[in-house]
């Protein structure tokens, strides 16, 4: 539990500005920005509802080779499906865990159902190379522009 908390620190932090030389709001930055919150699925608080799902370790690792190499190129394409769809907000791998952490994904949606089935879609869930663990999750709406954000900070491809 100590450690699910923590985690839900460090994906809220993730969501404040990063520069100390920056203002946390500009002077001209409006106070509201009601169609941004709309768009965003926030309430009143800014805030929305997610389900965090934590990707375990699983009884049936899929061994090195092409179905391995093609398992996980379906699991970065379905992540980049899901993402685009705006229904995966934060994605992302542990470090090494000794207690099985692989992973997690943050679902913009209302259930646990909604949930088990978008992660039902990843090829490392089917082939039982992971297993999900879900959590109900009330965060900051904002998570929501992350990757829009990212795709910014990711260079294009060389031919």
């Amino acid at each position: 539990m100590r450690r699910t908390l923590f985690l839900l620190f460090l994906l809220l932090a993730a969501t404040l500005p990063a520069g100390a030389d920056e203002p946390a709001v500009r002077a001209d930055a409006p106070v509201h920005d009601a169609a941004l919150a709309e768009r965003l699925g926030a309430d009143e608080r800014g805030m929305r509802k997610y389900v965090l799902v934590i990707l375990k370790t699983g009884e049936t690792r899929v061994p090195d080779g092409p179905e391995r190499d093609h398992m996980f190129a379906g699991h970065f394409a379905n992540m980049k499906r899901l993402a685009d769809a705006g229904k995966l907000a934060v994605a992302g791998p542990f470090f090494t865990d000794p207690s099985g952490w692989r992973g997690l994904y943050v679902f913009a949606v209302e259930t646990i159902d909604e949930a088990k089935a978008l992660a039902e879609t990843d090829p490392v869930v089917v082939q039982g190379e992971m297993v999900a663990e879900y959590h109900e999750w009330y965060g900051s709406a904002a998570m929501m522009l992350l990757p829009e954000w990212h795709e910014r900070l990711v260079p294009p491809s060389k031919p």
